[in-house]
């Protein structure tokens, strides 16, 4: 990949899209991630308004300490940056206080693992409201389009998403030549969804340089027929992942009526 040419050209898209749109800069969500982070520098590298928010709930000491990291990093380099952080953890537990519940721990813990993210985009339109911004989404190629391993109105709320035609390798590529923190370049991936440690590749069952792989493998015309037992396995994780969440890949159906009823 030609690194500088592919920053310049989303920095460059960014400010074409903002002129266009009429608003006045970029709200953004920073996680600790690799993601938000490259996200949040090439936002910053217009020259446009950026508030940055560092939006906790129940958050992992690390991945708070990455954001912090993050951020002052940013507001040292770019004069255009602002940052905010909003506690979301006392409205997450009001939330849990006021739902009906279920004796299903699992679904439980997953839909309130949702919620966090959906509480987090709610903050994020509330302040972009305020200020005229828009939403930068973080998602990148192989979370947003091969698996679907983002939370729909959560982190998939967004208006728009500057890096979601890169492969998380590539990411990992602009994050080197902005110059993101070591420690983020470094930390094993996570959504932070769970307030713990829990890595993407415990959910997932596979790394995400295999899962690209996966991608790139059902993507081409002729496929490889000589696989290894690990690439049958991560091409039966990718593939099924990839149905299952067609959901959040696809626009939301439409019940078109026909003319002869109207």
């Amino acid at each position: 990949m030609k690194t500088q040419k592919v920053a310049q050209y989303i920095v460059k898209w960014l400010q074409d899209y903002v002129r266009n749109a009429g608003v006045n800069g970029f709200v953004i969500g920073v996680s600790g991630g690799i993601d938000s982070a490259v996200t949040a520098s090439l936002c910053a590298e217009t020259g446009l308004p950026v508030l940055v928010l560092e939006l906790p709930i129940h958050q992992a000491a690390n991945q708070v300490s990455r954001a912090q990291e993050l951020i002052a990093q940013l507001q040292e380099k770019y004069p255009n940056v602002q940052s905010n952080a909003v506690d979301l953890t006392h409205v997450f537990e009001a939330f849990k206080k006021v739902i009906p519940s279920i004796d299903d721990n699992q679904k439980v813990h997953l839909s309130l693992a949702n919620t966090r993210a959906r509480l987090r985009m709610t903050t994020l339109y509330y302040l972009a409201g305020l200020y005229g911004y828009i939403v930068a989404g973080t998602g990148n190629k192989v979370e947003d389009f091969g698996v679907g391993f983002f939370t729909k109105y959560g982190d998939g709320g967004v208006d728009i998403s500057p890096i979601a035609d890169l492969m998380k390798s590539e990411v990992y590529e602009l994050g080197t030549y902005l110059q993101v923190p070591k420690s983020i370049l470094q930390a094993a991936p996570t959504d932070g969804l769970f307030g713990d440690n829990r890595t993407d590749e415990e959910q997932l069952g596979a790394t995400y340089d295999e899962l690209e792989w996966a991608m790139r493998q059902t993507s081409k015309e002729k496929k490889d027929t000589e696989l290894t037992h690990r690439q049958t396995e991560v091409l039966s994780i990718y593939t099924r992942l990839h149905r299952i969440n067609q959901h959040k890949m696809q626009a939301i159906p439409v019940c078109v009526i026909p003319e002869e009823l109207k």
